[in-house]
């Protein structure tokens, strides 16, 4: 039970959340969760009522609609457009959908179509959750497995509603950590936290075990040259896969991804059913 150094591994979290996404974090408006899955079921039943609808954009990571329906809420999917093989939010769906929810629930970057949402896209998402008095759970798991170094953390996309979002994120998929079941849940809104640490009061499973804590703390410490050096190798998969599919199965297609460690592949090409 001895408690790890929170002076370190807190500084170590801000040092990482500003050198890597420009965002300039306060640990006091920092709550641990044993991870991101399970602060999506705190923040469900925090935010939301039995039978409200809570907004999800599928394809999407299955874990966002099995928390919304074993907690009793209504699923209401936002699906995703495909075009020319480039993923793109729906927001004149999303708009309509938008007046009969409580809480939308995105993936940033996305798992399993590997954008990394622009700017632009997050304004004008936060602009109708906004307009409809939305709460934003942001699931930024893989924030840190962006190409191209341009993902936007929501609440910097989005300043006007960050009174009622709550990003989520982890050393889990960047460092290859999950089974030691740390993450790092920001809420910026003292009423909005209060009610997800009373979740997780409930719940009685408040406290991080020492080896994720220290874990967590040593990857943001000392891991930015071997992060580096994990997406040069994974740049090295999808240029396999990519000619792999060209020479030996033409009929599919590689979803080009812009972060994340996935593939997502269209194999509509084979002409199977589901």
């Amino acid at each position: 039970y001895a408690p790890p150094e929170k002076e370190r591994y807190d500084k170590a979290v801000v040092q990482w959340m500003r050198q890597r996404h420009n965002w300039d974090v306060e640990m006091s408006q920092c709550i641990q969760t044993t991870g991101v899955v399970t602060a999506m079921g705190m923040a469900i039943r925090a935010l939301t009522q039995p039978g409200d609808g809570v907004i999800v954009q599928t394809p999407v990571y299955p874990p966002f609609s099995n928390s919304v329906k074993n907690n009793g809420r209504k699923l209401i999917e936002n699906p995703l457009k495909c075009e020319n093989g480039v993923y793109t939010m729906d927001f004149e769906d999303l708009d309509k959908k938008a007046a009969d929810a409580k809480l939308l629930m995105l993936c940033s970057p996305h798992n399993p179509v590997g954008r990394v949402w622009t700017r632009d896209e997050l304004k004008t998402l936060g602009e109708i959750c906004r307009k409809h008095n939305l709460y934003v759970l942001s699931d930024e798991i893989h924030f840190d497995l962006d190409y191209d170094h341009r993902h936007t953390v929501f609440s910097l996309a989005a300043p006007e509603l960050a009174d009622r979002s709550i990003i989520c994120t982890a050393p889990s998929k960047t460092f290859n950590l999950a089974g030691l079941q740390a993450s790092n849940i920001w809420i910026p809104d003292a009423a909005v936290r209060e009610r997800f640490q009373a979740e997780r009061n409930r719940i009685g499973y408040s406290e991080l075990n020492t080896m994720a804590v220290i874990a967590c703390q040593a990857a943001y410490e000392s891991g930015a040259e071997w992060l580096e050096q994990c997406k040069a190798y994974l740049r090295g998969n999808l240029d396999y896969l990519r000619e792999f599919l060209r020479t030996r199965l033409p009929q599919l297609r590689l979803i080009e991804p812009e972060g994340t460690y996935f593939a997502w592949v269209d194999c509509s090409g084979l002409g199977l059913d589901s």
